[in-house]
């Protein structure tokens, strides 16, 4: 059997050892780097991978798609899957920034605990999602509307950036999701009054929803934060937190460590699906929710 072979793209200046060590622990044999990789140099990489080895390798050949930008690494998997030539094709994963597992995984973690504690699940939920510029954002956001919840992003500087992010969702998935001003501490409290989820994805260690804040949410019902680092970015929320009772109101909170936990074993396995499966496979976010599901029972 070909060694297995895991060539790892980024667009940034290094690739993220946190995801070398994934797929190392993972069980890929060989791990090569490239850096500062842009869109036309997938093609290229892309071709280099196919050619050099048999079509019956191209299952023991993966291209790993990193970077910090969800739309980019989207755009990075489509030019990969168009420089395939058949028979000639290896496996795609891409992981922006473990954004497209860590989204994946809150929404699966906030999904489970609706079915859980709450006897319902995420259609026609509204979900306003914090920190809505970001790329965990992002995923959050698209993966809720594609399961039917009502999905809306809020701009800490204003509506106008998270506009443009929906807007280019729209164009992508073809799902409607909704964006709010949260500059300031009222703007957020009229994003959340009829919220049934709230998800924090904002910048480490930045406080953005205290107790009184949530006590505009009458009809919360789960709230999830992935920020490890202290402070916490929705007040009640301990990093350790599996559907702990809010400070007010019937909400339960899940932290960044339970979400975190489902991230870590879903990315692993998608690793190792990569090198048990028999045809190539491409794998993003949809794929990562699918099997965070699995993983949160």
């Amino acid at each position: 059997m070909a060694r297995s072979i895991l060539h790892m793209l980024t667009p940034l200046k290094h690739m993220s050892p946190f995801d070398v060590n994934m797929a190392v622990d993972a069980g890929f044999e060989t791990i090569v780097t490239y850096t500062d990789v842009t869109l036309p140099d997938v093609v290229s990489l892309t071709q280099d991978s196919i050619f050099s080895r048999a079509p019956e390798d191209g299952v023991r050949t993966g291209i790993f798609i990193g970077g910090k930008n969800a739309e980019d690494a989207l755009d990075m998997v489509d030019r990969a899957k168009k420089a395939f030539v058949p028979p000639f094709a290896n496996h795609i994963f891409a992981d922006p920034a473990g954004s497209f597992t860590t989204g994946a995984a809150m929404v699966a973690q906030v999904a489970r605990a609706l079915r859980q504690r709450h006897g319902t699940d995420l259609k026609g939920k509204r979900i306003v999602i914090f920190g809505g510029a970001g790329v965990v954002a992002y995923v959050a956001a698209v993966i809720g509307a594609l399961e039917g919840a009502k999905t809306v992003l809020v701009g800490h500087d204003g509506e106008e950036r998270v506009s443009k992010i929906a807007f280019t969702m729209k164009w992508r998935f073809g799902i409607e999701v909704g964006a709010v001003d949260g500059t300031t501490p009222e703007d957020r409290r009229r994003a959340i009054a009829d919220a049934d989820v709230i998800l924090s994805a904002g910048p480490a260690g930045i406080p953005i929803l205290t107790a009184e804040d949530l006590e505009a949410a009458p009809k919360l019902l789960v709230a999830s934060d992935v920020n490890a680092v202290p402070p916490a970015g929705i007040a009640g929320i301990d990093v350790n937190a599996v559907d702990v009772p809010l400070p007010t109101g019937k909400g339960l909170g899940i932290g960044a460590l339970a979400v975190g936990n489902v991230k870590y074993q879903t990315q692993c396995r998608l690793f190792r699906r990569m090198l048990q499966a028999d045809q190539p496979l491409c794998l993003d976010f949809r794929d990562a929710y699918a099997l965070a599901v699995e993983v949160t029972g």
